[in-house]
Formats: C-alpha cells, sequence, structure tokens
C-alpha cells in the first residue's frame, strides 16, 4: 500500500478509470457510505434553497464529483447499496463501457427525480467526468484543479448560476482557494462533508472575508471502514498532531466527517 501525507492510502486510480467498475469494487469492500448518509442532508439543503430564494430549478455543483456519484443518488433516488450492486454484479464486471452507458442512460430515464435540478461536476479526472456526463448524471461538467489554476473563460460560464455547492470529501485536497473562487463570484450555498483530519479553520476564515457564515452541523458521519492496521495508524498520528480526539470514531476503526453549511450572512 502507498500513503498520502494524511496517512490514508492512495486511491487515484480508481478515480481515472473510463468507467465506476473498479472504483465500486473498491470502495465497497471497505464499506464506504459517505455519499448514502450524505443524501438526506443535501435533499434538505436544496428544498430550503428553493423555499428561501423562490429558485425552483437550482443548479448544483458537486466538487470532486468523480463518476456522478452524489448526482446519481440524488438524480435517481438510488442508495449506494445498490449502486454497489449494479456496477459489481457479474454481468456488469463482464461488459463493455457501451453497455454499461445504455444501461445507465436507462436507469436515469426511469427513475430521475429531480428533472427540474441542474447538475454540475468538477474534477480534475478527465475520464470520471466523460462517463459521468455520457450516463447522464451530470448535466455539465468543469475539468479543473481551481487549487492550482484560475478558472478560465470557459469554466466560468459553466460555473455561472451555481446554486449550491456540495462535496463529500475532496476537502482537505480542494480547499480554500478553489471555495473562495467560487463563492466570490456566485455567493452559493454550500454543503461540505470533511474528515476530521482537516482543520476546517483556514476555509471558514476565507469565506468569513467574503461574508460566510459557517453552521456546523451536530454528529459524526461514518466515511469508510480503514483499509489496514497501518493506515488507521497513521490516519491517528495526523489526528493527533491536529489535536483530534479519536476514541470512539477514528479509533474503532472508521474514518468520520462532519458537515459543515456555509451561507452568505444575509441569508
Amino acid at each position: 500500500m502507498q500513503f498520502d501525507v494524511t496517512g490514508k492510502i492512495l486511491l487515484d486510480q480508481i478515480y481515472t478509470q473510463p468507467d465506476p467498475r473498479a472504483y465500486f469494487n473498491t470502495l465497497r469492500e471497505l464499506d464506504y457510505c459517505i455519499p448514502q448518509l450524505a443524501k438526506p442532508y443535501f435533499q434538505k439543503v436544496i428544498q430550503e434553497y428553493r423555499e428561501s430564494h423562490g429558485v425552483r430549478a437550482p443548479t448544483i455543483l458537486d466538487l470532486g464529483c468523480s463518476y456522478g456519484i452524489n448526482a446519481a443518488l440524488l438524480k435517481c433516488d438510488a442508495t449506494i447499496d445498490e449502486l454497489n450492486e449494479h456496477y459489481c454484479r457479474t454481468d456488469a464486471r463482464t461488459a463493455d463501457r457501451d453497455w454499461l452507458l445504455a444501461r445507465d442512460r436507462n436507469l436515469v430515464r426511469s427513475r430521475s427525480q429531480l428533472k427540474d435540478v441542474r447538475f454540475v461536476g468538477l474534477d480534475n479526472s478527465e475520464p470520471a467526468l466523460s462517463y459521468a456526463l455520457a450516463a447522464g448524471f451530470l448535466d455539465d461538467a468543469v475539468h479543473a484543479d481551481l487549487e492550482a489554476h484560475d478558472p478560465t473563460e470557459q469554466q466560468r460560464v459553466l460555473l455561472t448560476g451555481t446554486d449550491l455547492v456540495i462535496s463529500t470529501g475532496c476537502i482537505g485536497y480542494v480547499g480554500e482557494r478553489t471555495l473562495a473562487s467560487i463563492a466570490r463570484r456566485h455567493r452559493p450555498w454550500m454543503a461540505h462533508f470533511v474528515l476530521r483530519m482537516f482543520p476546517i479553520e483556514p476555509i471558514a476564515d476565507g469565506l468569513a472575508a467574503l461574508g460566510y457564515e459557517n453552521v456546523p452541523v451536530p454528529g459524526m458521519f461514518k466515511q469508510r471502514r480503514f483499509a489496514s492496521a497501518q493506515e488507521q495508524s497513521r490516519v491517528l498520528e495526523t489526528l493527533s498532531a491536529a489535536g483530534v480526539d479519536p476514541s470512539g470514531l477514528e479509533a474503532d476503526g472508521w474514518l468520520y466527517a462532519r458537515l459543515h453549511l456555509f451561507q452568505p450572512r444575509h441569508d
């Protein structure tokens, strides 16, 4: 196993495949569940935004969207267990990409629950974005790394009109520069599930300077099990260095996140 600077195992290869099978086959073994736990909170925020702003058809930007997982769960009212079965069953394992795409397009047509919501994905993996667009999970995509580069004019156009920004795991790798770039131009609400190893203060301070308030939501949310004792040990060291107590949480074998809502103060 290889590890990143936080102590987590490197899983970069599952995000750059031409389809999501490696993603689901790998993460299913680790009981990856944060998108499922996040789903009802995202649904609630979408509804509250509609009621607050009178916007019937909001645009949602999913940061670090990979293969459009959050959009698939919300748009098709699916569960993570359904998607695991969808991509890991025997016929899916042996099928080609065109067969998978045809089946996913049919899933979106037959189960679309949010026809009036526009989903835009932002990710630095072109293959993942390409699949999510072709499958119909995303309505548009921004292939960019806004931590390293300012958005191009074309990317700014795609981000225009963003009402709500969501994420379930990229914060810590995506940080204040990306969020400030989006918030400065578009003033969206934000709902981010952030692993406890990553301090939220730099992001909260940067957004506060732009007129945002951080509203932490009570509770802890499982992300996935540790892949090995070595990964757990390394992450516990990172938590200790950050002054975070892992007792009853990461010490028991799971990565945990908290939900942070960011809203412009006038909202």
